[in-house]
């Protein structure tokens, strides 16, 4: 929030929890431009513990002071950073057309040359109509937005995560030949193959070649619904735990009981099913109060296994492509890709991104530390679900860095699904 005052300024920006408050004197010819003024740094502001990255250094002579934000402000600015919800979505009628143009063409230059770009590049190869010189004041516009950053300080621009959030939102263009030319090829598919499986193996090493990014599909399974209640009941030296679903599906397990923990039964019930009544339905076990542990360590160890079997049972991922990512330069290191081809191997279904189901959008599209995963906080996930005639659900998922074609990934993605869906339903 820029508030004007004569020769002067105040720039209030805010951070996590806390804002500041920037007087800057515009009386000095070289601060008449706000963003070079808060680019040339005092001395006296960089003994402050400011990072220059995450905070533009101040103009000399201008002031500064900490306040604390109000409530309401602290608890949006403390959502965990795994939540798109997190991230500050600016919006493009907030960003003047010549941001969006150098915005865009950033996220195009460095997709194809994997190279920070600077400003006389981006006008040289994209015809920007603009001079060197405004291209730059641009991109340090987009800097302080938080939408370019710069890898090293001598070094170009390249899209943050929140600048690949905004290009995909509202910048994506239409995509190329090469997504046109598979929506062709899948007009001719039809049920000639001799298994589903053969189907789905030939649709991912397709999506795979085409992207040169990792290919997940799901055989269709059929939606569980989220479990609403957990029921303790105690009989004898035994513990039947029923697990409420839906009025109409009800799972039992049998264990054993600890001795002594009858008493602990009706506590335990009412703590877990107050806790899925949470918006998230999840148990935070590691929340269990301590006069609880022996019965709840017991119901613990037992949801997790029968969680483990069932997602054994569905065994529904068809994969292709993980040599393509090898050849990504993000993944060069196998240390970089050992936690991905880890998640993938052993719970492939963990790379779906959280909003699934038959209700779920037409597709999504997760970026970076969006999705809940750590394995995948380096990367991108473009999913879209389709359905069978008899209700079940699957997905086409691709897998990459964040650097990736998300107009080409995203039309292939949606390709695939809408034959999956015409041919099995």
């Amino acid at each position: 929030l820029i508030q004007e005052h004569g020769h002067s300024q105040v720039w209030n920006l805010q951070g996590g929890i806390d804002a500041w408050s920037v007087n800057v004197d515009r009386s000095i010819p070289r601060y008449r431009n706000p963003f070079m003024a808060l680019r040339h740094g005092s001395p006296w502001l960089n003994r402050r513990s400011v990072s220059p990255r995450r905070w533009p250094v101040l103009a000399a002579g201008s002031h500064v002071g900490p306040r604390r934000c109000d409530a309401g402000s602290a608890a949006e600015s403390g959502r965990s950073l795994r939540s798109r919800d997190h991230i500050t979505r600016i919006g493009l009628d907030t960003l003047p057309r010549r941001q969006q143009d150098v915005l865009r063409a950033t996220v195009r230059h460095y997709v194809d040359t994997v190279e920070p770009v600077g400003s006389n590049t981006l006008v040289r190869r994209f015809g920007l109509p603009a001079s060197p010189a405004t291209v730059r004041s641009a991109m340090g516009a987009l800097e302080l937005r938080g939408l370019l950053t710069q890898p090293h300080t001598s070094a170009g621009r390249i899209p943050s995560q929140q600048g690949y959030r905004l290009y995909v939102d509202q910048l994506l263009p239409e995509p190329g030949s090469a997504a046109r030319q598979l929506e062709r090829e899948l007009a001719g598919v039809s049920l000639q193959w001799a298994a589903l499986d053969d189907l789905l193996l030939h649709l991912a090493r397709r999506l795979a070649d085409l992207t040169g990014l990792l290919s997940l599909i799901t055989r269709p399974q059929r939606q569980r619904p989220q479990l609403q209640a957990i029921r303790l009941v105690a009989s004898s030296d035994r513990l039947l735990v029923f697990l409420v679903q839906s009025s109409a599906l009800t799972t039992s397990l049998n264990l054993r009981l600890p001795s002594g923990a009858e008493r602990e039964l009706p506590i335990l019930e009412r703590w877990t099913n107050d806790r899925l009544r949470h918006p998230d339905g999840q148990i935070p076990w590691e929340r269990l109060p301590e006069e609880l542990r022996r019965s709840g360590d017991v119901l613990r160890q037992a949801l997790e296994h029968h969680e483990r079997l069932r997602c054994a049972d569905l065994d529904g991922v068809v994969a292709a492509g993980l040599g393509g990512l090898l050849g990504q330069p993000e993944f060069s290191r196998t240390s970089s890709l050992l936690p991905l081809v880890q998640l993938v191997e052993h719970q492939p279904e963990q790379v779906l991104g959280p909003c699934l189901g038959p209700e779920a959008p037409v597709d999504s599209i997760w970026i970076g530390r969006e999705h809940p995963h750590r394995a995948l906080e380096a990367c991108s996930v473009v999913q879209a679900p389709y359905g069978t005639a008899d209700g079940d659900c699957g997905h086409v998922v691709l897998v990459g860095p964040m650097r990736m074609a998300y107009a080409t990934a995203r039309s292939a993605v949606r390709s695939v699904a809408t034959i999956l869906q015409r041919l099995l339903s």
